[in-house]
């Protein structure tokens, strides 16, 4: 399917939408829900789900990943493996995403059945239009991975850091601590993003958890004297390729690899991590209602495998299976590669999290 442009982030995080949909959900008429076989552990498990997908001959995936490196790879490969199924998706960032649901939610007419990508699960989650499944492959990944509830799992890891100018910033002055960036020399030298639960929010999220609210306050009582920019005009890429054209030094809580890939194509940018490293995943639901069960538990099963996340590792994601690791390009800031603490914040932390954390954005950063 052809890639959208993208269009400006939000300043608002769906509030609306997430409650207008909630209540279109349950007004909606009942239909009929998706079989036992979503949480099946049967022994002949795989046999059925490949006899029900072609009786249902489709299935349609909504992700946030870049398509032609990942979602059409993906396509192909799940199509190649199953090729009674036709795989059909639609891409977008987060918001339109949430947004797409919503109206389909709103006109009963659901297209989708698998929804992928990083706030993505949690919304939809908290819009009641998910349901549990069970996959085994999930065997394969941590526990701090996983949920308990079955509702999501995870997909792709993100790691977040700063983007910096390596023109504009010497090496001896790179901010290598959060304490390092209230330097006064930074004063109005520092952007984030807004609009969007990864940027600003997950920034302040990440140090109420790890260093709990008094001293977090503290520090955002100080990081407010630097006048950080906000940046509500792009993607996390927008603002990197903006670090990199010099019109800020320094990028807050940015995809950490997204510079290093920049970097090896000769642009003057580079990632610093900082204690800790907010980490969060992407993570992938089974729509309720969702009109190819079978195909949709296929899908997830195959994202989830090694050929899977093969698929994503080579598109430059950090895959969430443990025993697939990211290209060598990017592998430098693995939290654990670099010997810097991660602290994961599981989705629900990053959903329990974001409506506070940006009323303190907007109580001390606006």
């Amino acid at each position: 399917m052809r890639e959208r442009a993208k269009r400006k982030p939000k300043t608002t995080f769906l509030s609306g939408a997430i409650c207008l949909a909630s209540l279109a959900a349950a007004c909606l008429p009942a239909r009929a829900q998706s079989p036992d076989i979503l949480t099946s552990n049967a022994a002949n498990r795989q046999e059925l789900l490949v006899e029900g997908a072609k009786k249902e001959g489709a299935v349609v995936f909504y992700s946030a990943m870049i398509v032609n490196q990942a979602l059409r790879p993906l396509a192909d490969a799940f199509m190649k493996k199953y090729p009674f199924i036709k795989m059909t998706y639609w891409r977008s960032d987060t918001e339109e995403l949430v947004a797409k649901v919503n109206a389909e939610v709103r006109s009963n007419n659901q297209l989708v059945d698998v929804l992928e990508g990083t706030g993505v699960g949690e919304l939809a989650i908290q819009m009641n239009l998910v349901q549990p499944y069970h996959t085994p492959m999930l065997e394969a990944y941590p526990k701090a991975y996983r949920d308990p509830k079955e509702l999501w799992t995870p997909t792709r890891v993100s790691y977040f850091g700063t983007a910096y100018n390596t023109k504009l910033v010497p090496p001896d002055q790179v901010p290598r601590t959060y304490e390092d960036l209230l330097d006064p020399r930074w004063k109005g030298k520092l952007a984030w993003r807004i609009g969007t639960s990864s940027g600003t929010p997950l920034f302040i999220a990440n140090l109420r958890i790890a260093w709990g609210e008094a001293k977090a306050n503290d520090y955002f009582n100080r990081l407010a004297e630097q006048k950080v920019v906000n940046f509500g005009s792009g993607s996390a890429r927008t603002l990197v390729d903006r670090v990199m054209a010099g019109e800020f030094p320094i990028g807050l809580n940015i995809f950490a690899h997204h510079p290093l890939i920049s970097r090896a194509k000769g642009a003057p940018v580079n990632t610093a991590l900082h204690d800790p490293v907010p980490a969060t995943s992407a993570s992938m639901v089974v729509a309720k209602n969702a009109k190819h069960p079978h195909a949709s538990l296929l899908l997830v099963d195959f994202i989830l495998s090694r050929e899977g996340q093969q698929i994503l590792a080579k598109a430059e994601y950090f895959p969430a299976r443990p025993d697939t690791p990211p290209l060598d390009l990017v592998a430098p800031v693995v939290p654990k590669n670099a010997g810097v603490p991660e602290n994961f914040i599981t989705p629900e932390d990053l959903n329990k999290y974001t409506e506070s954390s940006q009323a303190i954005w907007q109580e001390k950063f606006r």
